[in-house]
């Protein structure tokens, strides 16, 4: 099955995200005569076939949405094998680097394959990864899922320690990206990696000393526009607010800063005893407060703390010696 190529009909042997809800996805492969139980009771694959991506099916207890895998959904659902980048740095990542189809991508630290997916639709159908990881347990899970999503001609994973033995690819990449621990210590290989033309480098690290330190490194290896960002993510509440509006009618004017001569004085006094008379009382009576109505967003009273920073640079042909 292939991510990237939209299918309709749901058959054997395709990976399905069974949606229960909006915390609770899980992806599955579609298997004659087995069974998948959920809070809703079981789904029987059996039900799965031959229905279109997106239906409703029914389980013992309810029923349950099967959906396409998209690299979104995946990113969700798929098994954790370490720390993963989620939605929201992902689009940055890609933004930055200024990836499309046609692409040439160095990754580091291919972990659990979250970014990889995204990284491959981005540069698909022409472009090509290659991402590197220092665990050979995860590499070799890593590739398995790579060929089973039928994504195995756009991509090379490779089991390589990178920090000490460098990417072993020469000038053929537009991008890199670097989520180590250490990534000062690999960016003197990176430069060999880029085409003649010069291209973009991403890092992510969770802490600001290990920015401080890339950059140092970016910059003794000559990369320019060095810039770092962090992505967070705040929920508005949407909601209708009351306020009071303002009313100057009331407001005395300061005699400090308006000088008024004693005829004006005079014709106030009057103008004030002729309105309490009108009134039938010794107080002139406050205007009723005026309120106005209308729709806000409301940001949250505290920020969620960041997942990482995300630092950019570029890398011109000049650079090269």
């Amino acid at each position: 099955m292939n991510l990237f190529k939209y299918k309709d009909i749901i058959e054997e042997g395709d990976l399905v995200i069974v949606y229960l809800d909006v915390r609770h996805l899980y992806p599955i492969t579609i298997k004659k005569d087995e069974v998948f139980q959920s809070k809703y009771g079981a789904l029987k694959h059996n039900d799965c076939i031959g229905k279109k991506f997106g239906s409703v099916v029914s389980c013992t207890k309810g029923w349950v949405y099967v959906l396409f895998p998209t690299p979104e959904l995946w990113t969700v659902t798929l098994p954790h094998r370490t720390q993963i980048l989620y939605a929201a740095d992902i689009s940055l990542i890609i933004l930055q680097l200024d990836l499309k189809p046609g692409s040439i991508v160095c990754e580091a630290g291919t972990g659990s394959g979250s970014l990889s997916h995204a990284l491959i639709r981005a540069i698909a159908p022409s472009g090509f990864l290659y991402t590197f990881d220092f665990h050979e347990q995860r590499v070799e899970v890593v590739r398995n899922e790579f060929e089973a999503h039928g994504l195995n001609s756009f991509v090379k994973v490779e089991h390589r320690d990178v920090c000490s033995d460098g990417f072993n690819v020469e000038e053929v990449a537009d991008a890199v990206f670097l989520d180590l621990p250490n990534p000062w210590d690999v960016i003197p290989f990176t430069a060999k990696t880029f085409k003649p033309t010069g291209g973009r480098i991403c890092t992510f690290s969770p802490c600001i000393e290990q920015v401080q330190r890339t950059c140092i490194a970016l910059q003794e290896c000559k990369f320019q526009d060095i810039v770092t960002v962090e992505c967070l993510q705040r929920i508005y509440d949407v909601k209708r607010i009351t306020q009071s509006i303002i009313n100057f009618d009331n407001t005395k004017n300061d005699d400090t800063s308006f000088d008024k001569s004693k005829d004006d004085e005079g014709d106030d006094v009057e103008e004030q005893e002729q309105s309490s008379n009108k009134n039938g009382s010794g107080h002139n009576p406050q205007k009723e407060i005026e309120t106005v109505t209308h729709w806000a967003a409301v940001p949250p009273l505290q920020t969620p703390g960041h997942t990482g920073y995300l630092t950019y640079a570029s890398f011109m042909p000049s650079c090269k010696s």
